[in-house]
Order: C-alpha cells, then structure tokens, then sequence
C-alpha cells in the first residue's frame, strides 16, 4: 500500500477551489536527491522497449541522484532548457534511463501513465469471431488518452504562487474542490523548493478541470473548545489538539482513496537501495482511481511519489479492459461477468472508444440487438 509514515500533514491553505495539504519530513533522506530538467512546449517521442513510441507533452524529466553508501547525495539544481532551441519534437530513448553511474533521469507522471496506455495493449490473445483484423494484428494501438496542464486547472498557478512552503515541507496532497488530484512527495526539503514551480506544468485529469471550474472548495473552520481555554498555554494546547484532529480526519477520509493497496506494481529501476516503481489502480467503479510511481527503499519508506487521478471515463476503460483479459477475451464470458448480454457490453466499448476493436458487422448487429431490448 502507500504508506505515508515518516510525513506529517500540516494545516491546509486554500485558494479558490484549490486546497493544498503540506507534507512535512521530520526526518529527510539524505542519500536520493531529486533535481529537474525543464524541457520545452514541443511533444515528445519515447521510443519503448518492445518498439511500439509514446507521444506526448512532457515539460520536464526528474532526475535522481542517489550514494551507494549511505553518504548524502547532492542535487543537480534545475536546469532550464534553452528557448532559442525549438524543435518540432523531443525524442527520448526511454521512459527511464541511467544519465551517469549514480543518476537515473526519468518522465515524471508519463512513467505511470503509458503504464495505464499499455494496460492489454496487445489486445485479444485468442482470435474469437468478434474481433476485428486490425484487433488481431495490431491490438490497442493506437492507443490514447487526455489529460490537462497544471496551467489549465483554474486557481493552481495562483494557488501555488501563493503557497507558503513549511520548514522541512518534502510533499504535498494536492484537492481541487476536495477531490484528491495528486498526491507529490520528494526525498528532501530543497528538493520540493526546487521542484514545486513543476506541479503547474503537470498534467491532471478532466474531473480535477470541471471541478476547478464549477465547484468551490468547503471550508473547514477550527472548532476550539473555549472551556479548555483560560492561558496562552491553553490556547496553544486547543490549537494543537485541532491540527491533530485534522491530520486524522485528512488521513482517514480524505485521502484514503489514494493509501488504499494498488492492484498492480510495477519496478522499473533499481537505484542502489532504492527502487522505481510505477503502479496501477483496481479500476473499481465509483471509486477513487489513482494511477503513479513511487521511490521506496530497503524498508518501503516512502522518498518520491507523484500520482493522476482517473477520470471517471479513464476508470471505465480501465474496468472493461481487465474484465476482458481475465475472461481471454471472450465476449459472453466478459459479459456474464458484468451480469449483462454481449449486445450490452459491445455497446459499451463502442462508448468507452474500443468499437474499432470489433468487426464492423458484428458492433451493428450488437447496435440493432441493444436497441430491440430497450424498454
């Protein structure tokens, strides 16, 4: 699961629609460092290892510097890319890649999200009548999903601009409308002041959008009981005792959708005594769904997070897609699972953009049969 331990929540600031919980590190590791290269506005190409390319906007690339022995670690500091240099398009040679004997540079968020792109990207494993040539022979590819910048979530620039930074602050868990969107975490405190400026060029689902736009954020004003109250020491101790409140309240509610056990984790990279990972969600339906990467090391503490959250839409192509591959691609299996008829389900991956999986005849014989079962 994702485990928080050694971070502490601080009180929460607000702006608009956009809350912002601080992380705090009593403690920081010393020994994995975080520095960022800032790229430009053009897309990237990432060349994968089984030949297939992921193409997206990716502003900036982390890396991680880290010691084999425990010693601290230095960081880089952040390096601006040039903006004289403008180039149709970025070609990376991998998601994450090894730039010196102790520094590995990879594709924050990107990494987790062609995760989530290649989720059965080979598409059906047994050629059943249903499914389409192109199913067959080429899988999900294309495959592609939407996302918005950071700059395009109203409120974020400002909120972030105006966001005062805790001493020892290494993180926060980032609510549009109190609605989790992302959840960022880094090793080390001059890390976050270095990389803070990043989250308004991350990317971030269609919900946390319309949220920015249509819901405002709610107030949770402190409640102090005044028959604790006759000092300064009593006020102090009442103000305390509320922040502790909020911690708990923020841990058990509000962000229990995010520290629940991912369904699926991936390591990707081995740096020294700590690992890359990336992992992905159950795909549970109206449910929170979170996808991300995460540095842990020997132990499983916590030093980098980042996550995306599903859009609703996102979630139920996750679903259909599991539900798929566990029953081998077998539409009357696939649709006992979710209790309706095979007209139904193949209605339901033409909505959710899967319909070019199935032959053309066969969706508009699903299409004709779906319609006769309409009350």
């Amino acid at each position: 699961m994702i485990d928080l331990t050694g971070l502490e929540t601080r009180p929460a600031q607000t702006w608009g629609a956009v809350r912002l919980v601080p992380l705090v590190r009593p403690e920081p590791i010393t020994d994995l460092r975080l520095d960022a290269k800032v790229y430009g506005d053009e897309l990237s190409l990432v060349s994968l290892p089984d030949k297939s390319h992921y193409v997206a906007f990716v502003p900036h690339a982390f890396v991680a510097s880290w010691t084999g022995d425990g010693t601290p670690a230095a960081a880089y500091g952040t390096q601006l890319g040039d903006p004289r240099r403008q180039v149709g398009i970025r070609l990376h040679r991998r998601m994450a890649r090894r730039a010196d004997k102790n520094r590995l540079r990879f594709l924050p968020l990107h990494l987790a999200l062609e995760g989530f792109l290649a989720l059965h990207f080979g598409g059906p494993e047994i050629a059943w009548e249903e499914w389409s040539h192109r199913a067959i022979t080429r899988g999900l590819s294309p495959r592609a999903e939407e996302a918005y910048t950071g700059a395009e979530i109203r409120g974020l620039d400002d909120a972030l601009r105006v966001f005062e930074i805790y001493p020892g602050q290494c993180g926060l868990l980032l609510y549009v409308a109190d609605a989790l969107a992302s959840a960022f975490v880094v090793p080390h405190p001059e890390d976050y002041r270095a990389l803070h400026p990043t989250l308004v060029r991350d990317l971030y689902g269609e919900l946390i959008w319309e949220y920015a736009l249509f819901h405002p954020v709610r107030d949770f004003p402190a409640v102090l009981d005044e028959s604790r109250v006759s000092s300064i020491a009593g006020l102090r101790a009442e103000a305390v005792r509320q922040e502790r409140e909020w911690a708990g309240f923020h841990d058990s509610v509000m962000a229990a959708g995010l520290l629940g056990a991912p369904d699926r984790v991936e390591e990707v990279y081995r740096l020294g005594r700590f690992r890359l990972s990336r992992f992905l969600p159950s795909f549970e339906r109206r449910a929170e769904n979170h996808i991300g990467e995460t540095i842990t090391d020997e132990d499983g503490r916590l030093a980098y997070l980042k996550t995306f959250r599903l859009s609703e839409a996102q979630t139920r192509r996750g679903y259909l897609l599991r539900t798929l591959a566990a029953h081998d691609w077998s539409m009357a299996g696939a649709a006992a699972a979710l209790g309706c008829t095979e007209a139904a389900l193949g209605v339901r991956l033409a909505v959710a953009g899967f319909g070019y999986l199935l032959r053309q005849d066969v969706l508009d014989g699903y299409r004709k049969a779906a319609r006769r079962t309409q009350p």
